[in-house]
Formats: structure tokens, C-alpha cells, sequence
């Protein structure tokens, strides 16, 4: 019996893996069905009714569908919360007050942190494996944009363990796919290590049984299809 909840995307796509990894804390089972761009299936008719902008990830359950990976983990967080980790999107007894503590990192790292480090890790590792010229002027101008983020995040993560408090939340989840291309994946990992806290953050959190069952996703060849 194939799983409830469908995952539409390859596990190397960062916004796939955000969705996978987020399932994962909740203890949701999931299938990956694979979605092959170089065939551009991502625009085909059927794909578009899941995700009208044409872009992975898109998910399905009993209920309904979402687009959009940061909405997709809200709403797996709402929708199964009575499911694994309970406490990605704070406490209950915490209120409006602890989940706007979150809100406010997941909103960091959609407008300021995902923009340049996408930027980058798509120069340094997608560009060539579609055949593309590295543009080393775009790297070198979105390194110098994260840098700027990764200062206030090195700052945040001196005062907290984790950023929306002492414990990990969706505001850390997030954050994840990026931070792992650019300390796995790319030359860029001197971003993250020269800077203690999050060196010391990003060495906890990408230890989490979760992250590595993606990171295990990622590294399993996908069969071709006919």
C-alpha cells in the first residue's frame, strides 16, 4: 500500500528536501514521486494542476494539495500535529508569542538567507551537472550578500542555541537544505565554519536522524524512466 502523502520533486532539489525533511520530524510517511526537469515534466499539464508556477516541490495528501515547500511544512506541521516532533512550530503554552519567534526565522531565511546561498550553490554544484559554465561573479556577489546574514545569524546563534530558542523548530529546519550544499557540497564550507555559533549549530542539527535520512535520500540514484 503506497504511502498517503506524495512528494513531487528529486530529494537533490533544496525545497524537496525542506518538505522531505520536515515529514521526517513528524514521523508522516511520504513517497517521492520523481519529477524529470531535464524532460521538462515540471510544465507538463498534469504537473501545473499541482503546482501552477511549474517549480518542485509539490504535495498531496488525503486532503488536499500544497505548493510552495516553507507553506507545505506549515501546513504538515498543522495538519499531523499530533505526530512526531509536536514542537516545530513552538508550544501550545507559548502561544502567538513563541510561534512568531519562529515565523520571524522562517521568514529570514526565505528573503534573506535562501536568495544568495540558492544563488550560490546553484553556480557551484547544479550549473555543471546541467552542463552550464560556473559564473564565478555571480558567486562571488552572493557570497558577499550571505556574508551580511551569516554575521546577524552568528550573532543570533551566540545568544541562542538554536534560532527561536533552546529548542530546534521549523525556523532551523528551513535553513538546512542551503547550509548543507554550501557545507557538503560546495568549497563555500568556510562560510559556515569560521563562524563558531553556527559552525556549533550547523554541527547539531545535521546530525538529526531526520536531516540524515535526507541527506541518505539524496545519495540513492533514482532509476531512469522510459
Amino acid at each position: 500500500m503506497s504511502a498517503p502523502v506524495t512528494v513531487y520533486g528529486p530529494a537533490i532539489s533544496p525545497a524537496v528536501a525542506r518538505v522531505a525533511a520536515c515529514l521526517l520530524e513528524k514521523d508522516v510517511p511520504f513517497q517521492l514521486e520523481p519529477v524529470d526537469m531535464s524532460k521538462s515534466e515540471h510544465k507538463s499539464p498534469s504537473f501545473l494542476k499541482l503546482q501552477p508556477f511549474g517549480q518542485v516541490p509539490a504535495f498531496k495528501d488525503h486532503l488536499t494539495t500544497v505548493f510552495e515547500s516553507r507553506a507545505i511544512c506549515r501546513y504538515i506541521c498543522d495538519q499531523y500535529s499530533d505526530r512526531g516532533n509536536r514542537t516545530l512550530l513552538g508550544r501550545e503554552e507559548d502561544g502567538a508569542v513563541g510561534r512568531a519567534a519562529i515565523e520571524q526565522w522562517i521568514e529570514s531565511e526565505g528573503q534573506a538567507f535562501n536568495p544568495p546561498s540558492l544563488a550560490i550553490a546553484f553556480q557551484l554544484t547544479f550549473a555543471p551537472l546541467m552542463g552550464r559554465a560556473t559564473d564565478m561573479a555571480v558567486v562571488e556577489q552572493n557570497e558577499a550578500k550571505l556574508a551580511k546574514v551569516l554575521d546577524v545569524y552568528e550573532q543570533r546563534l551566540g545568544d541562542s542555541q538554536y534560532f527561536a530558542g533552546d529548542e530546534f523548530t521549523l525556523a532551523d529546519l528551513v535553513h538546512m537544505p542551503n547550509t548543507e550544499l554550501l557545507a557538503s557540497k560546495t568549497k563555500t564550507a568556510g562560510l559556515i565554519t569560521a563562524r563558531k555559533n553556527l559552525s556549533r549549530w550547523w554541527d547539531e542539527v545535521s546530525v538529526r536522524p531526520s536531516w540524515k535520512k535526507v541527506v541518505e535520500l539524496q545519495s540513492v540514484p533514482r532509476p531512469p524512466r522510459s
